[in-house]
């Protein structure tokens, strides 16, 4: 479709925890939307638009900005230079660009090429895709937006939504051209002032936070022969860098890999497009049989907080963006599922919210009258420094489910195959302090602990609510 054809609607939704919201679109009779003028490269806005407006380089300052977070944007280059939390009257000068390794064939060194399994460069240093990147933008009652242009296949677009301490980066990229022969792995890195001393975090499966140092092992002494690669590891969730003063997170829609190569930086690979196999077993370069290649969208959600307190902010945003709601289109003129009962518009499954470092991980039918549950704890032990979310939780699960009543509880192995009290275990002596003692199988619902970063398993026996 043409962009001049592009339209975008945009309201407010709002969902209930464990339920749904259906909302109805409708184009009034013998009017059509109001949209601004068509602008290249851009789609068009309807008619909430308050402003949009293009900027090129060294006309003015660009800066969105809600209640908790503002971002402003260099007059003369267009890119993401600096982010304040003015709830935490932080600022932190920070630089975002798109960049490119080139990928090897082989060298001297190694007949190593860069394919489908190995990601080696042939160079430590990076390319620009362009160091500056024409802008535009746009503000509305619900959302302001930088749309960045930075070359004929790289772009993105920095949101703000009112309410939001973070800010979204939504990068779009490709088809990579290789017209050059020269084989590309494309990046969107931070750069910032921070001291991090080598440091820098990356999650484990969206779990645990994992310590990484650049060019060490903990377990053995590194001869470091791959520089860039080396220091690359899988990044499911989430990468941050901290001062110990002042912490800059990226949360990612999906794992990617990524490292902080120099102190007070963070990059993350986007994109690949590559020229050679790697002779690893896929026995063909990882480059697509179409002539113009793929191109891939996706959220990269940056956080600044305070170390003490930043815990708090990545973990729930985290599992948010994890569990996002599903959108679900359909044609108004549907028929319902009961034709007997009126269609509800919303419903939600909880009587009342779970405390914030609780998440409902499983709730599944295992039974006519039984069902799988399983809770999880979000946070490690000690992570929050300033509230009690580190802290055990005790859940009252009664009446906290609106279409059943939970009338006995067993507890079951993580894999829900036995009873937690039955299952033969082998006895470890850690240095980590005591090990956890079984409860036993059958457990009262009013009182479930959970301790940091425990997830426990139960089948739950129920008794349906009636329909109201």
């Amino acid at each position: 479709m043409p962009s001049s054809d592009i339209q975008e609607l945009l309201f407010s939704a709002s969902v209930p925890a464990l339920g749904f919201s259906i909302y109805s679109v409708t184009q009034v009779p013998g009017r059509s939307p109001r949209a601004d003028r068509p602008e290249p490269r851009f789609q068009k806005s309807l008619s909430w638009i308050k402003s949009s407006s293009r900027v090129r380089p060294s006309s003015r300052v660009l800066t969105i900005q809600n209640e908790y977070i503002s971002a402003s944007f260099d007059p003369d280059t267009g890119l993401l230079v600096e982010m304040k939390n003015l709830e935490q009257d932080l600022l932190l000068p920070v630089r975002q660009a798109f960049y490119w390794y080139n990928a090897s064939t082989g060298n001297t060194l190694s007949s190593q090429a860069s394919g489908a399994y190995i990601f080696r460069p042939s160079r430590q240093t990076p390319l620009f895709i362009s160091r500056w990147a024409q802008t535009r933008l746009v503000k509305t009652a619900l959302v302001q937006e930088v749309h960045q242009n930075f070359s004929a296949w790289c772009s993105q677009v920095v949101r703000l939504y009112p309410g939001q301490r973070h800010l979204e980066l939504e990068w779009t990229v490709g088809p990579i051209p290789v017209g050059d022969d020269w084989g590309k792995e494309v990046i969107s890195r931070f750069d910032t002032a921070l001291e991090t001393k080598g440091l820098f975090y990356t999650d484990s499966n969206g779990r645990e936070i994992l310590e990484r140092r650049r060019d060490y092992r903990p377990t053995w002494k590194l001869n470091q022969t791959e520089p860039v690669a080396g220091n690359y590891y899988p990044v499911n969730t989430r990468i941050y860098i901290t001062d110990g003063n002042m912490q800059l997170t990226v949360l990612t829609d999906r794992s990617q890999g990524g490292s902080s190569l120099s102190d007070g930086s963070i990059e993350l690979m986007v994109h690949r497009r590559l020229l050679r196999d790697d002779d690893r077993g896929v026995g063909e370069p990882l480059l697509e049989t179409s002539e113009s290649g793929l191109w891939v969208r996706g959220r990269h959600l940056v956080l600044l907080d305070k170390a003490r307190t930043a815990a708090v902010g990545h973990r729930l945003q985290a599992e948010k963006e994890l569990l996002a709601p599903q959108l679900v289109l359909a044609r108004g003129s549907g028929t319902p599922y009961h034709l007997e009962v009126a269609p509800r518009k919303q419903f939600s499954g909880l009587r009342r919210e779970l405390p914030p470092n609780v998440h409902l991980l499983t709730l599944a039918r295992w039974g006519p009258e039984m069902l799988l549950l399983r809770l999880e704890h979000q946070f490690a032990l000690g992570e929050d420094m300033v509230g009690n979310l580190s802290s055990p939780v005790t859940l009252d699960l009664r009446d906290l489910f609106s279409a059943f009543t939970i009338t006995d509880l067993k507890e079951t192995t993580l894999a829900a195959n036995q009873l937690r009290a039955k299952a033969s275990r082998l006895q470890w002596t850690p240095n980590t302090g005591p090990t956890l003692k079984p409860s036993p199988s059958r457990l009262d619902p009013a009182s479930i602990t959970l301790q940091p970063m425990e997830i426990r398993t139960f089948l739950a026996s129920v008794q349906w609510e009636e329909e109201g």
